[in-house]
């Protein structure tokens, strides 16, 4: 190889935004199709996992931990709070609630795990496990870059 030769980066072309809402609405209507068998979406499973493994815990703070704002979170809550999945609680002060889930929100979620690890499976089958992993650390790369930018502006 020539020293003098220079490795060029390819550079972006398209609109980075438009290529991740294509992908993302891609892949939200397979995992939607295989959880569908379950009646759930996989907002709502992403919702109750998130809840079963932290809660409970006040809106505001399951809100920052799944990146979403506080009224996306609380019109994907309501309907799952009127199913008798989710229910707000008292929190640590009479203005405070928290978020629990119920026992049916918890069988809920047992029963759509398996159509969930069917949709990552096939996805992987799909995109290829490489494809899959590698999409995984560009997009972790990416949402530190982005956090990053969060602590800067305080």
């Amino acid at each position: 190889m020539n020293s003098d030769a220079q490795v060029t980066m390819p550079t972006p072309i398209g609109c980075t935004n438009f290529k991740l809402r294509q992908l993302t609405r891609r892949v939200t209507q397979h995992y939607d199709q295989h959880l569908s068998a379950a009646g759930l979406k996989i907002t709502q499973y992403s919702l109750l996992t998130h809840v079963d493994r932290l809660g409970p815990l006040a809106p505001g703070e399951l809100a920052r931990r799944m990146d979403m704002s506080a009224s996306t979170l609380t019109r994907n809550l309501q309907p799952m709070v009127a199913a008798g999945w989710l229910e707000m609680g008292v929190g640590h002060d009479a203005r405070s609630r928290l978020v629990h889930i119920t026992e049916a929100g918890l069988e809920m979620r047992r029963q759509a795990q398996r159509r969930w690890k069917a949709a990552q499976l096939s996805l992987n089958d799909k995109l290829g496990p490489a494809t899959v992993a590698a999409l995984h650390v560009l997009l972790d790369q990416g949402l530190a870059a982005f956090h990053e930018d969060d602590t800067h502006e305080d």
